[in-house]
């Protein structure tokens, strides 16, 4: 079993992408990267706590491997807009990889630099890649949220479309 940890936007979306693939054992979401001992999620909100929303992914590496991780983060947000993803707005909404290890730095910056080298974006890829800090499980009705509340308006409107994208791009692959 390996960790990953990635933030990119709000982390309701991205638990529901990374519960679809094969090999992820548990999800969390949670806070990490920023200097305010356990936050709430109103503090991070806030902005002012310094974390990012994020998702802490246990796998097994013998049936997804790490790079396999990272090609599915890249792909399923924009990784060139600073602070925000869709109409999510703010630092806890930065693109980021929290590695755990050199290998996983290492792998990530290679990752990152051939995605600008390729110009895979018309932008500037502005994801952080730091050292995983101190990770603080958000509040239980953050955990599993899209599957618990699929009829939510939000769920309806931008997760299950997300979803939608990434299970096509999945078969066309």
């Amino acid at each position: 079993m390996d960790i990953a940890v990635f933030g990119a936007g709000c982390f309701w979306c991205i638990e529901a992408i990374f519960s679809q693939l094969n090999g992820v054992i548990d999800l969390s979401v949670g806070y990490t990267g920023g200097h305010t001992k356990n936050p709430s999620y109103e503090e991070v909100c806030s902005g002012k706590t310094g974390h990012a929303e994020v998702l802490k992914i246990t796998f097994d590496s013998n049936l997804i491997s790490y790079e396999e991780l990272l090609k599915v983060f890249w792909s399923t947000h924009d990784p060139t807009t600073l602070n925000r993803q869709g109409n999510d707005i703010g630092t806890q909404y930065r693109s980021s990889i929290f590695y755990n290890s050199i290998e996983q730095k290492q792998i990530a910056n290679s990752y990152k630099k051939q995605l600008e080298q390729n110009k895979v974006y018309k932008n500037k890829v502005v994801t952080e890649i730091e050292k995983l800090g101190i990770y603080y499980e958000a509040e239980n009705y953050h955990q599993d949220y899209y599957s618990n509340n699929k009829e939510q308006l939000y769920c309806r409107l931008v997760i299950k479309p997300k979803i939608e994208e990434f299970k096509e791009k999945q078969q066309n692959h």
